[in-house]
């Protein structure tokens, strides 16, 4: 398989021209070609954004850092002045995490009904969190005992102490927790925001346009969607899919929410961004590595009677990680979905930048 253009002299494969393919000439003058090229690829080599650069240098040096943090054991402070900070931020997350949800109270105020599965969803997501709120608190109570020479520090104790000297989430936290690789302060900020979107679902009521990387289980969400779509209108519920509208990127437009199907928002695109006048995607701004995505209309769709138009099928993932594993339901851990973006380019383009998005990042 050949690209035509290939086949004319001093035909470009990079944007810069920096990487042609050279004209017919002697064995020296294609050797003279290779040894003017730059000594360290350029991302543009492999169809990539100079950001790609600055994404690379970013992962060496965080990789460099964690390493550096496990074999020295975290340092720092000596012993009390260590056990004093684990101390306050124990006692600081404990102050901060809300009782558990009352499932049978949320239960009678939105009960299990044919024609709206979001109530189930909703009963669902608080379960999944009372779970981890449940050994987080556990966990920090008896941290705090321990530290106060209440009770044996065991070794799982210890692991906590010194996720929290180092400023990193527990393994025995991430065990039960949503996908995440944010360090401890800003996945406690996390946590607390997801929790804060379930209690104002029970509170005020169905909200307009969702968030969905505040979802423990999102395929659970997306289905119920579907499942509204079929049940009202009588169809198979494998015979239906989500058809997509690119919206505004400011959530706070949208009051209510649409007659069919679901708005949802804060994914960020990363790879590229988004044109917002001509609703495409688009280059990368220098040095910028995310962009936030536009709210997304989904559209629950006879599969018949979805739209065709030139698009970016790009994978929605749940962390920069971009890999996770098989769970029980025969779902991945991190990958959720393909969405259809807009584009002018070839959807070959996108895939080379690595286009994704992602439903949280990892700071």
């Amino acid at each position: 398989m050949y690209c035509p253009g290939a086949l004319v002299d001093g035909f470009s494969l990079s944007a810069s021209g920096t990487y042609v393919i050279p004209e017919g000439g002697t064995h020296e003058s294609y050797l003279e070609y290779i040894a003017a090229l730059p000594i360290l690829p350029l991302p543009e080599a492999f169809g990539l954004h100079d950001n790609a650069d600055i994404t690379k240098d970013l992962n060496q040096t965080q990789l460099l850092s964690d390493t550096l943090i496990k074999t020295g054991g975290g340092g720092g402070e000596g012993g009390d002045g260590q056990e004093a900070l684990v101390a306050k931020i124990t006692k600081e997350i404990l102050d901060q995490l809300p009782p558990n949800f009352d499932i049978e109270t949320v239960q009678r105020k939105f009960p299990v009904r044919y024609e709206e599965s979001m109530n189930t969803v909703l009963a669902q997501e608080m379960l999944r969190y009372n779970r981890l709120l449940t050994i987080i608190r556990v966990s920090l109570q008896q941290l705090e005992r321990a530290i106060a020479g209440l009770s044996v520090m065991s070794s799982d104790l210890e692991t906590v102490f010194s996720s929290f000297a180092i400023g990193q989430v527990p393994a025995h936290w991430m065990g039960k927790s949503f996908p995440s690789l944010k360090p401890l302060a800003s996945y406690v900020v996390d946590l607390l925001a997801r929790l804060d979107l379930f209690e104002s679902w029970y509170q005020i009521g169905q909200p307009p346009i969702f968030w969905i990387s505040g979802f423990f289980f999102t395929p659970s969400f997306t289905t119920a969607a579907l499942q509204n779509f079929a049940r009202l209108n009588k169809y198979a519920i494998d015979t239906v899919g989500f058809d997509m509208d690119m919206l505004s990127t400011d959530e706070r437009e949208y009051m209510s929410p649409p007659d069919s199907g679901i708005y949802v928002h804060g994914l960020f695109l990363e790879g590229c961004a988004w044109d917002k006048s001509k609703q495409v995607l688009t280059e990368s701004r220098p040095k910028v590595l995310f962009e936030p995505a536009p709210c997304i209309w989904l559209k629950p769709r006879l599969l018949s009677d979805i739209s065709e138009y030139q698009h970016y099928a790009c994978p929605v993932y749940r962390t920069a990680e971009r890999k996770g594993v098989l769970a029980t339901t025969g779902h991945s851990t991190n990958f959720l979905m393909m969405m259809k973006m807009p584009t002018v380019q070839p959807e070959a383009h996108w895939t080379m930048r690595g286009v994704c998005m992602l439903c949280s990042l990892s700071d």
